[in-house]
């Protein structure tokens, strides 16, 4: 047993040996190595800047700008008429300001179909019809329509229960005829005027509406078309 102690112990002097060697041997290559400089926080790296000489550098002397040339606008020869046409007023010599339709005045500076709209008992539609049964343009004023085309619109305005249809017309069913009429001009005035006579006359109940000024289409009274002197409620003394 005390051979066996001796012997271990002298390994175990042999393995502390090795190892105090191996140190020192890696001391004398730290030691052999050149210490790495240490950076300072403060300091930056220097950069190396290119330095450039200005003698190597030629600046070119600035050209001064020259104006430039405006070129002459040129003027189509075929375009001028054109628009002198539209500047160009449309009057001529025999342009009548005030045109006569049907025993009414009208203004010759306004289209057919605005024109005839200012006679009592036509409208827009009414009046496009006449200028298509006259065969005359929709576009053109009445102060430049001669006489024998104001013959033809006369004429066509005096049948017009023949040449429009019957949905057209403002008079259907006459009283007196039965027929489908169109009224125009003062003719509107002087048939609503008999007509309202004709029904006082019989003593009908819109007749004593329209003497006594009351509204006649059944319209309520009570809080409109209130007129007179009387406007007040009056209540009875007991």
């Amino acid at each position: 047993m005390a051979d066996e102690n001796e012997q271990t112990e002298g390994k175990i002097d042999d393995m502390t040996e090795e190892n105090e060697g191996e140190v020192t041997d890696t001391k004398k290559v730290e030691e052999s190595q050149p210490a790495p400089e240490k950076k300072s926080e403060g300091t930056k790296p220097e950069k190396h800047e290119e330095t450039v000489e200005t003698s190597e550098i030629k600046t070119k002397p600035a050209e001064p700008k020259q104006p430039k040339e405006e070129k002459p606008v040129e003027i189509d020869s075929k375009k001028e008429p054109k628009k002198s046409a539209k500047k160009k007023d449309e009057k001529d010599s025999d342009f009548n300001y005030i045109v006569r339709i049907a025993n009414t005045d009208v203004d010759g500076e306004k289209k057919v179909t605005l024109g005839l709209t200012q006679i009592k008992g036509l409208g827009r539609r009414m009046a496009t019809l006449v200028a298509d049964a006259a065969g005359m343009d929709r576009e053109i004023k009445c102060g430049n329509l001669t006489d024998p085309q104001l013959e033809k619109i006369n004429e066509v305005l005096g049948n017009l229960g023949k040449k429009a249809p019957s949905w057209m017309l403002n008079h259907r069913k006459d009283f007196d005829t039965g027929e489908d009429i169109h009224l125009i001009s003062t003719d509107v005035e002087l048939r609503l005027r008999d007509e309202i006579n004709l029904l006082k006359m019989i003593r009908s109940y819109r007749g004593i509406r329209h003497e006594s000024g009351l509204s006649v289409r059944g319209q309520r009274t009570r809080a409109n078309n209130r007129k007179g002197l009387a406007l007040g409620v009056s209540k009875k003394r007991p």
